[in-house]
């Protein structure tokens, strides 16, 4: 007689009875109802259609072992007959969502990584704060957060959510966060008695079942087959984003292209305008070349690298947010760390349609930006090169909203570009497209 499934006074992530049950295992001989499975596919594709690639690319494999549905990290989905046989079209579709959502997500591969991080020092028992330390109870506690991370958007517009889906608010979490802001932020132990049932396979936390077929199993995708179809799919969301919910936008935009650390990298361009050959050198008698040994009775100068110049063109145009101007005066301050702090060869000039006067820099939070008109940095590249002595780099804050020189400057020049639509809107000029920074410019994204 099979053990009747116990209360569940919690949200689960989607309903169903115990791995084991008669009602998950949906009995002996009980077949796979394909249709009816397929069918809620088709029903996702239709409320979904941004996921479709994803969706078609699951290979479903029927096991009674399964307590309601899962994936493996190759892109299979374990299915029980019993749980397909007693829930509604609408509530399956809202099933393959859930489940392709951890694959898209790559839940398993960060599961694995928090794992190796947090995890793998913790040989048992419980932490003082109740965090469960055995293997199956990290495993839950990664799948509780997985589903935590995608249950807050995948519900609504033609997908019901389920009575027992869990949500952040079950530990009063605030919803938009990722899986891992989850696990640091609060202990899930509470809910791990209660949700023992659940899961979602390897695809929501890498830990591999003893029902999955494992990477050497058929119809599992290889890593560019599977790299492929996040691709497409995050392609599709951005060609239509306001078809997606936020938390698919944030993904589309994060999935193949990852923020990068744009104050290292703004450093690092400028460090490398700096070190350039003819940046910052000059010749000096203090110390004689050693080729003066060469030419006997004559005394040769020797090359010496001086600390660069550098002079700093603000973009202070109406199009350019405070916050902006706020972040430009920061960046100034950390331009002169670059250079090895020397304050007194970093100078800034304000411009919008015409230059200021280049300022030395004694401290950034005391310059005073002057602007709030036009954009033309074209004024703004003329005036640094007037400097005199002319500086060895020359560093353009700015939206890019801007006609650029013509010409390359005779000194390294690094842009560092706020963040702006692709296609920037003129009142007046509906077809307006403003120009892209010069190939001659060391180009880093701000923010």
């Amino acid at each position: 007689m099979p053990r009747p499934a116990p209360p569940r006074p919690v949200r689960a992530a989607v309903p169903g009875p115990p791995a084991g049950s008669a009602a998950g295992a949906g009995g002996p001989g009980l077949p796979l109802d394909r249709e009816k499975l397929l069918a809620a596919r088709l029903h996702a594709v239709k409320v979904r259609p941004y996921l479709a690639d994803a969706l078609f690319a699951l290979h479903v494999v029927q096991d009674r072992s399964v307590p309601t549905m899962a994936v493996d990290a190759h892109w299979r989905c374990y299915v029980s007959p019993g749980f397909v046989a007693r829930t509604p079209v609408e509530e399956l579709a809202g099933v393959w969502v859930h489940e392709v959502s951890h694959l898209l997500r790559d839940h398993h591969g960060r599961g694995e990584r928090y794992a190796r991080e947090h995890e793998a020092h913790d040989p048992g028992g419980e932490s003082a704060n109740g965090v469960p330390h055995t293997e199956g109870g990290r495993r839950l506690r990664r799948n509780i957060a997985a589903d935590f991370e995608i249950n807050d958007d995948i519900y609504g517009d033609g997908l019901p959510r389920p009575a027992g889906a869990v949500l952040p608010s079950l530990l009063r979490l605030p919803e938009g966060l990722l899986m891992e802001e989850y696990l640091r932020r609060a202990s899930l132990s509470g809910l791990v008695p209660e949700l023992a049932w659940l899961d979602c396979g390897s695809g929501a936390d890498g830990h591999e079942r003893p029902w999955e077929l494992g990477p050497d199993g058929a119809h599992g995708l290889s890593r560019q087959q599977r790299d492929a179809v996040r691709f497409r799919v995050a392609e599709g969301i951005k060609g239509r984003p306001g078809d997606a919910p936020e938390g698919w936008r944030r993904w589309a935009q994060e999935a193949f292209h990852p923020p990068q650390p744009w104050r290292q990298l703004l450093g690092a361009a400028i460090r490398s305008a700096a070190g350039g050959p003819g940046a910052g050198e000059d010749h000096s008698y203090r110390r004689p070349s050693r080729r003066s040994a060469s030419v006997p009775g004559v005394v040769l100068p020797s090359l010496r690298r001086m600390p660069p110049r550098v002079c700093v063109v603000i973009d202070t145009s109406a199009s350019v947010s405070d916050a902006e101007l706020g972040s430009a005066l920061l960046e100034v301050a950390a331009i002169s760390r670059a250079v090895g702090g020397r304050r007194d060869l970093v100078s800034v000039i304000s411009c919008d349609a015409a230059a200021g006067v280049a300022v030395p820099l004694c401290r950034a939070e005391h310059l005073e930006l002057v602007g709030g008109g036009g954009t033309d940095l074209r004024s703004g590249f003329a005036r640094a090169l007037r400097c005199r002595p002319r500086p060895d780099v020359v560093v353009a804050l700015t939206d890019g909203q801007t006609p650029w020189p013509s010409a390359q400057p005779p000194c390294r020049t690094v842009v560092g570009l706020f963040p702006r639509p692709a296609r920037a809107v003129d009142e007046e000029d509906p077809t307006y497209v403003p120009d892209t920074p010069p190939s001659w410019a060391r180009v880093v994204p701000i923010g």
